[in-house]
């Protein structure tokens, strides 16, 4: 060991034998060079090294656009399903009326001829898959059957791992996805009281997956100025060029709407809505959307003129972690920001948001929820006498929800 002229050990040079090579050794050891300050190497760091920061993403709130199948009567309407997930979609032509016998692909698999799908007497369509089995879908599984017309028990491996099959479930994935889409918008249009043209309303009608969110819906005629004219009314039914927009009234009765446009409304705005509920509940008839078994809060007659801004109704529930309310908001489909779980809403062409004190501390630490409360488009607090009975009753129904969740200490028993 070498002595530095402090005194102190140096660790002893590494043997000539070994050397370091040139181009190293000029990067490494440059001559008398000076230490950099630490300011200096922190910012000679590469951008690799420094944290990223990830911005939230916000989903947009418009709804989706959908391409809308065309009426049986019409040509067929052509589909986009991906081929492989991996590759890009491959477009299908399905016949337009069940009473043909077959549905042929515009385009063959993996190089072969053009597949044709026969269907059944049950309404399945089997498509040839090869080496004599043919393939369905059946209530969103796939099936089988040989060449003999017998349904297997399972679909062989060798099936369910080929092309026909991939396409036939990659077609399954799209139409849940397109049902999810449509009941989605069919929702929205009904939380925004939305005016929806006729001409809308006969293009999607055809297609189950519209036809399921829209039929029993309560609609309600629109007037050229924007207004609903509650004494046009109804249980939507279908819809008709000619003749209008079919319903079931308050009486029983079915009725022709000639009204341009409907709208769905929100249960908050029905009058009536007993008798309403009543009225299904005698027909045996359900709702895709949760419209008429909404739960709703009208807002009381003394706030009309309230002053506060704030519903003390729902403070101090306690919850053991923050991440529990935190997850029951979420789970109600509620977002969570800055401590509030919130909820915009459209009302009367307005936009609000109601916010719900949930807390802000660490994830893991016990929680009280806080007062509820309503601001505008803006983010200027609203007092209660100028919150719309829409944003009131959805604001309500997302405290309460989430207040029901607390935690409720067990009484001891006498």
């Amino acid at each position: 060991m070498a002595k530095s002229r402090s005194g102190a050990k140096q660790p002893a040079k590494k043997p000539a034998s070994r050397p370091k090579p040139a181009a190293k050794a000029k990067k490494t050891a440059p001559a008398r060079k000076q230490p950099e300050p630490a300011a200096a190497k922190t910012a000679s760091r590469s951008r690799s090294e420094q944290p990223t920061k990830l911005l939230p993403v916000r989903r947009s709130e418009k709804p989706t656009k959908l391409e809308i199948p065309a009426r049986r009567s019409e040509k067929p309407t052509k589909l986009e399903i991906p081929a492989r997930r991996s590759e890009k979609p491959t477009k299908f032509e399905f016949a337009a009326r069940r009473s043909e016998k077959s549905t042929k692909l515009d385009k063959p698999i993996a190089g072969g001829k053009p597949l044709a799908a026969t269907v059944d007497e049950a309404g399945l369509g089997w498509v040839d898959a090869g080496k004599g089995y043919q393939v369905t879908l059946d209530a969103g599984k796939l099936a089988a059957k040989n060449d003999k017309g017998k349904r297997l028990s399972s679909v062989p491996k060798e099936i369910r791992a080929g092309e026909v099959a991939d396409q036939l479930e990659a077609l399954r994935d799209w139409m849940v996805e397109h049902e999810r889409d449509c009941n989605a918008t069919v929702e929205q249009w009904m939380l925004r009281s939305h005016a929806v043209p006729r001409a809308v309303l006969e293009a999607v009608w055809t297609d189950p997956a519209w036809r399921k969110p829209l039929e029993n819906a309560i609609v309600v005629a629109v007037g050229a100025d924007g207004e609903h004219d509650q004494a046009r009314s109804g249980l939507f039914r279908g819809v008709d060029p000619k003749q209008g927009v079919g319903v079931v009234e308050s009486d029983g009765e079915t009725a022709w709407l000639a009204a341009d446009r409907v709208a769905i409304p929100h249960p908050i705005l029905i009058p009536e809505l007993d008798a309403w509920r009543e009225l299904v509940t005698q027909l045996g008839v359900t709702q895709g959307i949760a419209q008429l078994h909404r739960e709703t809060h009208p807002k009381p007659q003394v706030l009309a003129t309230s002053a506060s801004g704030s519903i003390d109704q729902f403070e101090d529930g306690k919850f053991a972690m923050l991440m529990h309310a935190v997850g029951k908001a979420r789970q109600l489909g509620y977002k969570v920001r800055g401590g509030f779980a919130t909820c915009k809403v459209w009302d009367a062409g307005a936009v609000s948001e109601a916010r719900y004190w949930i807390g802000a501390d660490s994830p893991d630490s016990e929680t009280y929820t806080g007062q509820l409360s309503w601001v505008d488009g803006r983010e200027r607090a609203l007092k209660l006498s100028e919150v719309g009975p829409v944003a009131f009753s959805e604001g309500m129904r997302m405290a309460s929800a989430i207040f029901a969740a607390r935690a409720v200490e067990k009484q001891d028993e006498p």
